[in-house]
């Protein structure tokens, strides 16, 4: 009994008829995401900025502006108050409330004493966490090395497997996937943390993985015809590897829709961000990674591939 072929074998779709489009389409959203990241700023959570954060479930359906008002009239400074999944689910965000574990021991306590006179019954405290504000800038710059060096690694890996046209479009594809996560957190104002930055790594790892293995069916067939031309090789092999790559991203989604659904409030960021990145990840591998290898002095063997970039 043959399997369900969700994608034919014998497609033949002109994926690099559209790549002068997708490549203009996606240079506006990276300098888009640019942009909002660096004037509209992202949504820090206390892992970069410091602070406390209370998770909370209130007895009742809670009056978000005067418990706003009762924390703010303490002197700690402004508080953030957001729904955390359900109503009753409350997530607060402070600055920090004192400089040692004893002071900010009082002040939490004096906190809690506060948010408890505005029900009739106790709140439920389930979690709450201190970051000081030099914790909150190594972890700042040590995201950022996380990320920096991941590239680097990758670039490593693909220019020693491949030549170095191949590496130098892997790694454009891997800073428009980035840039585009980021460009979503700005856009949405989530809140961005050390879950958002192992996101970005597990999305980098992906396209990557994505990537290479267009890349090694163009290399491989770059030797197995001789006298085809780059751009019906790039066709070709986009479209032998479209079914594994349609597939791998399917289930994948539907393992990362699942987690969305019933994984809660605390890890849905990340998996908003997986399931984005994924997204981008797939179309970046088609339509930004393999068309920038016909600007490339890509060489078959000894002889130059000649360059076809016609539309």
């Amino acid at each position: 009994m043959k399997g369900i072929k969700i994608v034919p074998d014998d497609t033949k779709f002109d994926f690099v008829r559209w790549h002068v489009f997708a490549l203009v389409f996606s240079t506006l959203v990276n300098i888009g995401a640019i942009g909002l990241t660096i004037f509209g700023g992202l949504n820090l959570g206390i892992d970069f900025t410091g602070g406390t954060a209370i998770e909370i479930r209130t007895p009742a359906d809670p009056d978000l502006g005067a418990m706003r008002k009762a924390i703010n009239e303490l002197g700690f400074g402004e508080a953030s108050i957001q729904e955390f999944g359900e109503k009753r689910d409350l997530l607060i965000r402070l600055p920090q409330l004192g400089d040692d574990a004893e002071t900010q021991k009082k002040s939490l306590e004096t906190v809690r004493a506060t948010l408890d006179k505005q029900f009739d019954k106790p709140v439920d405290y389930r979690r709450t966490e201190f970051v000081g504000p030099q914790v909150g800038k190594e972890l700042k710059l040590q995201g950022f090395y996380a990320v920096l060096f991941s590239i680097i690694g990758i670039l490593a890996y693909v220019w020693v497997r491949f030549e170095w046209q191949f590496g130098a479009a892997c790694i454009v594809a891997l800073l428009h996937d980035c840039f585009a996560v980021l460009g979503l957190f700005a856009v949405t104002q989530m809140e961005f943390s050390l879950t958002t930055i192992a996101a970005i790594l597990t999305i980098a790892g992906y396209s990557t993985n994505d990537t290479v293995v267009v890349f090694d069916r163009i290399r491989e067939n770059l030797r197995k015809y001789k006298k085809m031309s780059l751009r019906d090789i790039i066709n070709l092999s986009v479209n032998q590897t479209l079914s594994r790559t349609f597939v791998t991203g399917l289930t994948t989604l539907l393992a990362l829709l699942a987690l969305y659904i019933y994984g809660g409030e605390v890890i849905r960021g990340f998996v908003y961000a997986l399931i984005f990145g994924i997204i981008v990840g797939t179309y970046s591998s088609v339509f930004v990674a393999s068309p920038i290898l016909l600007y490339l002095n890509l060489k078959r063997g000894d002889a130059s591939v000649k360059k076809d970039t016609e539309a």
